[in-house]
C-alpha cells in the first residue's frame, strides 16, 4: 500500500480521467459500491485463487472467550471482507438494484481493491482496478463493445498497437476432453496449460505427467502441441481459429468467436481505416489487433465462456483482462443473467504512459515578496483563477531555482513575481523549464 505525492497523484488522475472519458463516449455509466462485502459472498468459490488472498474483518464486540471457541474456524470470527475485485460487488449490486437498470447495463467501475498478496515489483496490496462490464447482452456484440472500448480508452493514453487475445472456456473445456482428460483432473491441467508461455511444450508436458494425468490424455495433447503447422498468416477469423483447435470444433463457439470479430472490424474501419474497412466488408478484422490463444486460461473460477487478455508490444505481460461470467449473477438473483466485463490493469497502464503538456489548463506560481498585501496576492490569484490557470503562491526563498523546481515537478507549467502593486496586466508570466 502506497503514498502518492502530488506530482504523481495528479499523473494519475489525469489517466484515469482520459480512462473515463472513453468509456462514457462509448455508452458506459458509472457506478458505485462499498469497499466490503459480506465474507459469504467473497468466498463463495467464485474468486479463485484471490478468495485466499481477502482481508477479513472482524465481527464486533467479540470476547476472548468468543475468539478462542472460533479458532478452529476463522470464518467463524469474520462477517465482512474488502473486496479484491469489482466483479463481485457488481454481481451484488446488480441483483440488488436489478429493477432500477435498463434492460442491458453498461456499468463503469474504477476503484481500489485489496489483496494480501506478497510485496514485490509490480505487486500492491491496494490497487485501482478500472473495469467495464455488460449485463443482460447474451450476444458476442457485448464483448466486442467491451474490446472496440478498451482499445480506444488504450489509444487515446498514447498507447497504440494494442492487441487482444481471445479464447473461450468452453473450446478449453472442449478441447480437454477431445484429450481425454477426466472432469476431475480439468483444474489442475488449465493450471499447467496456463503456463505455457513460461516453460513451453515440453514443459508443460513433463509437468502434466508429473502431476499424474492421464498419460494417454497426455500423449495426444503432445502430439497436438508438436503437429505440424504451415506459415501462412491468417487474420482472426475462423480459419485462424479452426486451424489453431482440433478438428472438430463446436460451430456454435467458434461462430461466437468469428461474431466478435466481425463486429470489432466493423467498429475500427468506421474510424477511417481503409485496410479496416476491406477486411470488414470481407466478414475478417484484417489488421483489427485481434488474435485467437486456444490456450488462454485466465485464473478467476467465475468465467463461462470469451476470455480475454490486453496485450502490447512494449511489455512481456498483459495489461488487462476479462471474460464472459453468466453463471454468477444468477446465485445472487435467482436466475441468471448474460454478463461480460473487462479491466484495465491499471497500476501497469499508468507506468506506460508518457506523459503530455495539458496545455488546456494554465498552471501559474506566483512567487511573491514578503511584504505584498495579503488581499493583493488573493486578488491577483483569483483573477487568473477566473482566466482559467491553476494557481499557487509561494513566497520567495534564498533558492529561488529549487522552489521553481519543487513546483514544475507538481506540474506547474509557468511562474511570476509578485511585488508591492503588481496587477494582472503588469506581471510577466514566465515559463517554466
Amino acid at each position: 500500500m502506497r503514498d502518492f505525492l502530488p506530482a504523481e497523484k495528479a499523473r494519475r488522475e489525469r489517466v484515469l480521467a482520459v480512462i473515463r472519458e472513453r468509456y462514457r463516449a462509448h455508452g458506459f455509466d458509472e457506478i458505485e459500491t462499498p469497499v466490503m462485502e459480506e465474507y459469504s459472498r467473497l468466498h463463495a468459490g467464485i474468486g479463485g485463487d484471490n478468495e485466499k488472498l481477502a482481508y477479513n474483518v472482524l465481527k464486533r464486540g467479540l470476547d476472548a472467550d468468543a475468539i478462542r471457541a472460533a479458532a478452529d474456524d476463522p470464518a467463524n470470527l469474520t462477517d465482512l471482507g474488502l473486496r479484491y475485485d469489482l466483479t463481485v460487488p457488481l454481481a451484488r449490486f446488480y441483483a440488488t438494484n436489478r429493477g432500477q437498470l435498463p434492460s442491458v447495463f453498461r456499468a463503469i467501475q474504477i476503484a481500489p481493491v485489496w489483496r494480501a498478496e506478497r510485496p514485490q515489483k509490480g505487486r500492491y496490496r491496494q490497487f485501482v482496478q478500472c473495469d467495464i462490464d455488460i449485463i443482460g447482452d447474451a450476444s458476442a456484440r457485448a464483448e466486442a463493445e467491451l474490446v472496440v472500448a478498451t482499445l480506444d480508452a488504450v489509444d487515446a493514453l498514447g498507447l497504440e498497437g494494442g492487441s487482444v487475445r481471445i479464447n473461450d472456456r468452453r473450446v478449453l473445456d472442449w478441447m480437454l476432453d477431445s484429450f481425454g482428460f477426466g472432469a476431475e483432473e480439468r483444474p489442475g491441467v488449465l493450471i499447467t496449460i496456463d503456463k505455457l508461455d513460461k516453460i513451453g511444450p515440453d514443459g508443460i508436458v513433463a509437468e502434466l505427467r508429473e502431476r499424474g494425468a492421464t498419460p494417454a490424455a497426455v500423449d495426444a495433447f503432445d502430439a497436438f502441441l508438436r503437429r505440424p503447422m504451415t506459415l501462412e498468416y491468417n487474420p482472426y477469423g475462423e480459419r485462424q481459429i479452426r486451424k489453431a483447435l482440433p478438428d472438430g470444433a463446436p460451430a456454435e463457439i467458434v461462430e461466437h468467436l468469428v461474431g466478435i470479430g466481425e463486429a470489432v472490424a466493423a467498429a475500427r474501419a468506421s474510424t477511417g481505416s481503409a485496410a479496416s474497412a476491406e477486411a470488414a466488408s470481407e466478414g475478417l478484422a484484417g489488421d483489427i489487433p485481434l488474435v485467437f490463444d486456444p490456450f488462454l486460461v485466465r485464473g478467476m473460477g467465475y468465467y463461462t465462456g470469451t476470455i480475454f487478455e490486453l496485450a502490447h508490444p512494449s511489455v512481456d505481460y498483459s495489461l488487462g483482462g476479462g471474460g464472459r461470467y453468466d453463471g454468477m449473477i444468477g446465485r445472487f438473483l435467482g436466475q441468471d443473467a448474460p454478463a461480460v466485463g473487462f479491466s484495465i490493469g491499471f497500476e501497469r497502464i499508468v507506468d506506460l504512459v508518457t506523459e503530455r503538456t495539458d496545455a488546456a489548463a494554465p498552471a501559474v506560481v506566483l512567487v511573491h515578496d514578503r511584504d505584498v498585501p495579503q488581499g493583493e496576492l488573493l486578488a491577483l490569484k483569483a483573477g487568473l483563477v477566473a482566466q482559467g490557470s491553476r494557481v499557487r503562491l509561494e513566497q520567495r526563498t534564498k533558492n529561488l531555482k529549487a522552489l521553481l523546481e519543487r513546483a514544475a515537478a507538481d506540474g506547474y507549467t509557468a511562474f511570476a513575481t509578485v511585488a508591492p502593486g503588481t496587477t494582472t496586466a503588469s506581471m510577466e508570466v514566465k515559463p517554466l523549464g
